[in-house]
């Protein structure tokens, strides 16, 4: 099933064209492995095949496929700890006590994946800040993969998914068991806002954010398409508000606005003045 060189180069320059990410020459077996499946949806017998596909109909259900799973979606509940830790104890408590009398409190998790951190955001504010239960308070949850984003939508997962950094007692309270399935409950699933968006294509028209996520996902990209998510980034985050990256991830050598500060817990980012 070995790609030959100009398929790869091929399959390569179509992913950088429709997602923005970058995959060098090592990432050949990498593609290989994420598109055996469709070889199988398909009915094809290797990657080549697919490639002749797409060279054809470069704009088939096939090519959308392609890119949903040559997509990173390595995710899962409360993933590194830290930022929910200064979210919990040091960023919304801040960002409550600005508001005032303003009751509303917008989050987005911007590559969202399959849905565990904007589904561990809800859990945890369900579970230590009762009085934003008046508040008009909104979770916005973006990927650029349709699959990923029906996922986030159905909040079911299996035994394996809720295993992974999820308490039990978080289980118990906040899901539903059917069969071999964990259902996230309607009084959580009601505050989400779900939607496809590739991060280095245009935005949509998009509300402002006191807290963003935005972790795990520039570190695909090159140094200008970082910068230009960066700067979209800065343009709806609020003044008061605050963005967390990655850990592997920094605005090091990017043309930005955003200041960091080092955090109880771990580094977050915010706008100049505020």
């Amino acid at each position: 099933m070995t790609l030959n060189q100009a398929d790869f180069e091929y399959l390569a320059r179509f992913v950088l064209e429709n997602s923005a990410i970058s995959l060098g020459s090592d990432k050949m077996y990498l593609i290989e492995s994420r598109l055996a499946p469709l070889c199988r949806q398909y009915g094809v017998a290797n990657v080549s095949e697919i490639v002749a596909s797409i060279r054809r109909n470069p704009n088939s259900k096939l090519s959308s496929s392609i890119v949903d799973a040559v997509t990173t979606n390595e995710t899962y509940f409360f993933r590194d700890t830290k930022p929910f830790d200064e979210l919990t104890n040091e960023t919304l408590p801040r960002i409550i006590a600005k508001k005032g009398a303003r009751s509303s409190l917008n989050i987005w998790s911007a590559a969202c994946s399959s849905g565990q951190e904007i589904y561990s955001v809800a859990m945890m504010i369900e579970d230590n800040f009762p009085e934003l239960r008046n508040w008009n308070v909104k979770l916005y949850a973006s990927d650029i993969s349709n699959a990923m984003v029906e996922r986030t939508k159905a909040g079911v997962f299996n035994q394996l998914e809720v295993s992974r950094g999820l308490p039990t007692a978080s289980l118990i309270k906040h899901f539903n068991r059917k069969g071999e399935s964990f259902h996230v409950k309607e009084y959580l699933k009601g505050r989400l806002q779900v939607f496809p968006l590739n991060l280095a294509s245009s935005w949509p028209s998009l509300p402002s954010f006191d807290v963003i996520f935005l972790r795990n996902v520039l570190i695909y990209f090159d140094p200008l398409v970082k910068q230009q998510i960066l700067q979209r980034t800065e343009r709806v985050l609020n003044k008061d508000g605050a963005l967390f990256l990655g850990g592997s991830e920094s605005t090091l050598g990017l043309k930005t606005k955003l200041v960091r500060e080092t955090g109880k817990f771990c580094p977050w980012y915010r706008l100049p003045g505020s």
